[in-house]
């Protein structure tokens, strides 16, 4: 998987002394939530078939409806060509979570990812269950 570039990589947004050059509300015009309840934590982002290949852009360098992803949306796209957590995005980018989920919401919006649910933890049964399991082995 490759990693985004760090301050030391030539990141145009974080400096090692000051800290972000751009303000997480810059990144996201102002915005601040996105549905919490769809971008869990542990939400899988994964970006849409055909979208990662034309980097989800027409030729004039346009999302769906004349939308411009920004730069942050681009290294998304290329983030999730693998699932990703949604967690694990903003570790990747090194960005807040809320700014994420914003960021995340955008591309949701114009159908460049999509998301999908982690697999249920199986639940553990009864211990009424387990002892009759245990009964009928020891009836063995």
């Amino acid at each position: 998987m490759s990693r985004v570039p760090h301050a030391g990589e030539g990141a145009a947004w974080f400096d090692d002394a000051a800290g972000p050059v751009v303000r997480p509300y810059a990144l996201t015009g102002g915005r601040t939530d996105y549905d919490a309840e769809v971008l869990d934590l542990v939400a899988l982002i994964v970006t849409e078939e055909g979208t990662a290949e034309a980097g989800g852009l027409d030729g004039a360098g346009h999302g769906t409806g004349g939308w411009a992803p920004d730069p942050e949306h681009e290294m998304i796209l290329e983030l999730c060509r693998t699932p990703l957590s949604v967690v694990e995005i903003a570790s990747e980018l090194e960005l807040a979570l809320g700014v994420v989920r914003v960021l995340l919401g955008d591309l949701l919006d114009h159908s460049l990812v999509r998301v999908r649910r982690p697999a249920p933890v199986a639940q553990f049964p009864s211990e009424r269950v387990l002892k009759e399991v245990i009964d009928g082995i020891r009836a063995l």
